[in-house]
């Protein structure tokens, strides 16, 4: 499927547009897959049994408790990598990490950061750091389908679609890859709440928004929900607003957009010092530098 043609042209239904990011927002999936299916294939693809307790260190601060947290996995690859060489415990361990030149141009360069486009600068470049990546992504899939299932949405969540239905156009918004998206959604029947599924196949979740909502709805009228920085980036970019759900309190953010928030957007009062109450709160959640440095 051609994702972002399919983005472009969806219809305007309704006067006002919601995006979801999915991992760590709708569901509570961020510790599983980071912990149990990313974490150990970049231990075991990258090298580093010998400093295991501290690779893992560093991978839970850059994917679930930083500002980096929710990023796109090649770019978590990347911070990650830097972090290991600052840290002197592993130099102490005879692991020398840098970064890796073809990962960093291959960042610059491609806008769909998934599976696919790797797929296919491996295919043309046979480069062996690449390659590695890529096999490194290639098995955290397959840990996610293996092992990440019968996690339900938040509480708040299905009530809040619920309320939203018929009253907002609605998609999905995230860089996770759209298989195991859609399998999610449609595995705990929520997926009909939503007109469409953006996972990394069809660029950035900035990107999402601008091709789904972007000059079909005043931006007063576009939402933006989620956990991470990256989907604050993301309303910011197309001048939406946005709803944070913090990282250790979703189901009372969940609570709190169910029984306040939803009413303040449709009503228009969502933005101005209520939306800075919000940014201030969710600020404070994220650290940006680590504890060891």
């Amino acid at each position: 499927m051609d994702y972002v043609s399919e983005l472009k042209k969806l219809q305007r239904k309704h006067d006002f547009f919601i995006g979801f990011d999915s991992d760590g927002c709708i569901f509570d999936t961020m510790e599983i897959k980071q912990k149990e299916c990313f974490c150990p294939a970049f231990i075991k693809h990258f090298g580093l049994q010998a400093a295991s307790k501290y690779a893992r260190e560093v991978w839970l601060f850059v994917n679930l408790y930083s500002k980096t947290r929710g990023c796109n996995r090649y770019l978590a690859v990347q911070r990650a990598l830097q972090l290991i060489g600052e840290w002197s415990v592993f130099i102490a361990r005879d692991i020398y990490m840098t970064n890796i030149p073809s990962l960093d141009a291959w960042i610059k360069e491609e806008s769909k950061l998934g599976i696919p486009a790797l797929k296919a600068k491996v295919a043309a470049s046979g480069d062996e750091a690449l390659a590695k990546i890529l096999a490194w992504s290639l098995e955290v899939d397959v840990r996610i389908k293996d092992m990440v299932f019968g996690v339900p949405p938040f509480p708040g969540v299905r009530e809040s679609l619920a309320q939203l239905q018929g009253k907002a156009d609605m998609i999905v918004v995230s860089q996770t890859p759209v298989e195991a998206l859609t399998r999610e959604w449609e595995e705990h029947h929520i997926d009909h709440y939503v007109d469409f599924i953006a996972g990394q196949e069809a660029g950035t979740k900035t990107e999402h928004l601008t091709l789904a909502a972007k000059d079909k709805y005043p931006a007063e009228k576009i939402l933006m929900i989620g956990d991470a920085p990256g989907d604050f980036k993301a309303a910011k970019g197309n001048a939406a607003l946005f709803f944070p759900v913090i990282p250790g309190e979703e189901e009372k953010s969940w609570e709190r957009f169910h029984q306040e928030a939803i009413g303040k957007f449709f009503a228009g009062t969502f933005a101005g010092a209520y939306q800075q109450e919000l940014l201030a709160e969710f600020d404070r959640a994220l650290p940006e530098h680590p504890s060891w440095s």
